[in-house]
């Protein structure tokens, strides 16, 4: 089986090595998205998918969109398949079209579920316990197309989405593998997606800002599902403070919405209902500390409130 493999940022890595491990699969070529900006001075670097290709001696295509030229190159690779995980980008019909058997794409939800762009993050922040991942033929829709194969997860109590895309990266790979062999070989029976819809947008950073009148549950939630991206926040005298690992304390009553306090030992925050116990927090221009320590160095005898 020739594939040609889409994708481009580090989930998409693990899938890429499952299939160019398997002795009947030979991808022709990579395609991913162009080099782009990273770290604080900007550096222009290959996207995690490319590194990988490259350090397989397979061939590469950067692309941010798929126009007319590329469509033809793609055509000219000779490919039965080709395989996507989160590429980042929408696939026109010609280029869909330009393959024998189309498009497969592995998205990270149980379709209809959380269609879009954050598909493991919303649901976290949604409160879903379970999670999984859906192989489906791409069409002009987002994400609508029909379901070749799914696997389900359980999500941890200690889960964030990092956590949780890493692993599907890793336990749906067999699943693309397997999706990828039944359509070319025309035992694939796909199925018309069925059930409630949900839309996964992209997050922004604004997602990431904690809501102190929301419940506990809810903003345990919150940074659950943003960690580490876009990563949750809160804002003391003006400035972000990152936080990570927050735990709910509903058993805590006595603090108002975003009032701070250390107890032994224990950074706790209150919310719209019960409180929050803090993990680790990141200030402005500062590395990340546990946030008892962060509490014990905050010289201040006010009263502490986040915005």
């Amino acid at each position: 089986m020739k594939i040609l493999y889409a994708g481009t940022p580090s989930v998409a890595v693990p899938p890429l090595v499952h299939l160019a491990d398997r002795s009947n699969i030979e991808i022709l070529a990579v395609l991913t998205r162009t080099d782009a900006p990273v770290g604080r001075k900007k550096v222009l670097t290959p996207s995690p998918v490319a590194q990988e290709a490259q350090r397989r001696g397979l061939p590469v295509l950067k692309a941010n969109r798929i126009d007319a030229e590329l469509t033809e190159r793609i055509r000219d690779l000779g490919a039965d398949v080709a395989a996507v995980v989160a590429y980042g980008a929408l696939v026109p019909q010609a280029a869909l079209d330009a393959l024998p058997h189309g498009w497969l794409n592995l998205h990270f939800s149980l379709l209809p579920q959380w269609r879009g762009a954050a598909p493991v993050q919303r649901a976290l922040m949604a409160g879903d316990t379970v999670v999984g991942a859906s192989t489906f033929l791409l069409e002009a829709g987002l994400d609508t197309g029909p379901v070749v194969g799914t696997m389900t997860d359980e999500v941890r109590p200690e889960d964030t989405a990092g956590t949780v895309l890493e692993r599907l990266s890793r336990t749906a790979a067999p699943l693309l593998a397997d999706s990828l062999r039944a359509v070319v070989e025309g035992t694939a029976r796909p199925a018309a997606q069925r059930g409630d819809v949900s839309l996964a947008p992209k997050l922004t950073a604004q997602d990431g800002r904690v809501r102190w009148a929301d419940p506990a549950l809810a903003v345990v939630r919150r940074v659950r599902g943003t960690t580490p991206e876009p990563g949750a926040w809160t804002q003391l005298d003006g400035r972000r403070i990152k936080l990570e690992g927050v735990a709910a304390r509903p058993e805590v009553r006595d603090l108002a919405p975003g009032e701070c306090a250390l107890r032994g030992g224990a950074v706790l925050v209150g919310t719209g209902s019960g409180a929050v116990q803090l993990g680790t927090v990141q200030p402005a221009g500062k590395k990340t500390m546990d946030a008892a320590a962060w509490a014990r160095g905050h010289n201040t005898e006010d009263r502490v409130v986040f915005e």
